[in-house]
Formats: structure tokens, sequence, C-alpha cells
């Protein structure tokens, strides 16, 4: 049995013509379904569904041999006892340090005034301002960032960005680019070696699937 995590959303609709390429289909739609672990047309594939930030935890404990995680995550994670083949090139976006409209940050920065900024980026976000030379206060948050300055208790967050629509909703700017994002084949180690006749050739067809850039 080969057990894929994936989370809901985009990572899981992006993976699925993948899936196909491979001759899997899930047989459940996980909008509808309350199932957490979903059955696929073959006998020996399942689907677990976990929340994005757990799919590393899941593959390297055992809980899945392989899954689909944004490099974000991983890079939060640290990808201890995870193989990372594949670069899947699916559910694109970046992670950005977004500020109010009115608030100048490029000012604050030549000032070397210390900024409070929320995320729940927490790894990449320390490792960009020190790279900077930026001091910061990092305030962790595990959702709705935009909120954190809108309410004075962060100047700055540092978050994912797709289309920017809801930043520009909340009347937020994006002032720097940190990194762009995309989703990642994560396999357990000892799966790799103990089911490789069942693992390599779904790498394999990932690897040819996926899209070029």
């Amino acid at each position: 049995m080969i057990t894929l995590a994936l989370s809901k959303g985009r990572i899981f609709e992006e993976t699925l013509p993948l899936l196909a390429a491979a001759g899997i289909e899930v047989l459940e739609d996980p909008e509808k379904s309350r199932k957490l672990i979903l059955p696929t047309n073959r006998a020996d594939v399942r689907v677990v569904l976990v929340r994005a930030s757990d799919v590393p935890t899941y593959v390297q404990f055992g809980g899945a041999d392989i899954g689909v995680a944004g490099k974000d995550v991983l890079i939060e994670h640290g990808g201890e006892g995870l193989y990372q083949p594949l670069d899947l090139k699916i559910a694109k976006c970046h992670v950005s340090v977004a500020v109010p409209a009115g608030f100048d940050y490029a000012y604050a920065v030549r000032q070397g005034a210390r900024l409070r900024v929320a995320t729940k980026y927490t790894a990449i976000a320390r490792e960009f301002f020190a790279q900077k030379g930026v001091h910061v206060d990092l305030v962790k948050l595990y959702g709705s960032m935009e909120l954190a300055p809108l309410t004075g208790m962060a100047d700055a967050i540092v978050d994912l960005v797709s289309t920017g629509n809801t930043l520009r909703a909340n009347n937020l700017v994006e002032v720097e680019r940190i990194m762009e994002i995309s989703s990642q084949l994560v396999v357990n180690q000892a799966a790799l070696r103990l089911k490789q006749a069942q693992l390599r050739p779904l790498i394999d067809v990932f690897a040819q699937a996926s899209p070029k850039n």
C-alpha cells in the first residue's frame, strides 16, 4: 500500500493531473466527503488529507510514504528525514513583505528602526531580515496575517501572496519579494528503500508530467 499525503485546495487540485498521468484517480471529492482517507481506483494507493503544514511530518514519521508540500512549508519544517526528489512546479506563489499603504517601509529600514513583523513563516522571515541587517521582532500567527497591521499589532507581515487581492482588499502593499514558492514531492526515506518498486515509477511519472516552467 502506498499512502500519499495531500492538503485540500490548490495543491490537491493541481496534483490530480499528475496522478492521472500515473493512472491514479481519487474516487471521492475532499470538499464533499468527510473522510480523511480517500480511496483511489488502485487498491494499492490511498490519499490521506492533512493540513498543509503537517504534510512533511506525516511523511517523515511514516504516516504517509509520499507527499506534496510547498517549499515554504518544507523550509519551516526543516526537511529532516525527507527525500525531496522533485520540484513539481505546481501551486506557484511567492513569499513577500507587506505593509499598510501609508507606511514608509524603506525609510524605516534606512533609519534602522526595529520592526514588528507578523508571520507564520518565522524561519523564512528571520533569515531574510538577518541577511538585510534589519532588526525585527517576529510575532507568530497562524491565520489572517493582514489583520495584524490593521490593528496596530505589527508594522509588517511576511506571508504567501498569489494574486495579491487579499492584500489590496485590506489596504496593504507588497514592499519586498522574499522568494518564489512551488510545491515539492517529498518521500519517506525508509519507504523509498522498502517500497522502491512502487515508488520509483510514480516519481518518474510525476517528473515527466509536471509543468516544465
